[in-house]
């Protein structure tokens, strides 16, 4: 179940690592759309965009529907709150160093920064 979980956001991560991908998955959040019109945007061959739709199909962000010569693609963001909890982990790691920094800077500013006095030069 772990390991199939790790494979699981190892994908998910390698979809969301292209800037084309995300781009395909922004589009596909506002509604399903053909390979063509997702192909479009980035004068791509099909088989180029195709190739992308995969890897977001194989992370599971993406469900495609072939009807007649036509595939319609759609978005399935359930695959994003695996990342997100990932990711939340995180967050919650660098919140805590930010408020240290925070009051750390906060502190410098009541002492009223001084500068460093330099050393006599002969």
């Amino acid at each position: 179940m772990v390991e199939q979980q790790a494979f699981r956001l190892d994908a998910i991560f390698h979809a969301l690592g292209d800037g084309t991908r995300r781009c395909m998955l922004r589009d596909l959040a506002k509604g399903e759309q053909t390979v063509s019109q997702l192909a479009e945007p980035f004068a791509m061959s099909l088989a180029a965009a195709s190739k992308h739709i995969k890897a977001l199909e194989n992370a599971g962000l993406v469900t495609r529907e072939v009807r007649g010569r036509t595939h319609i693609c759609r978005l399935d963001p359930g695959p994003l709150a695996a990342a997100h909890e990932w990711l939340g982990y995180y967050e919650q790691f660098w919140t805590s160093r930010l408020d240290i920094l925070d009051a750390l800077l906060r502190s410098d500013a009541k002492r009223g920064s001084r500068p460093a006095k330099k050393g006599r030069q002969k």
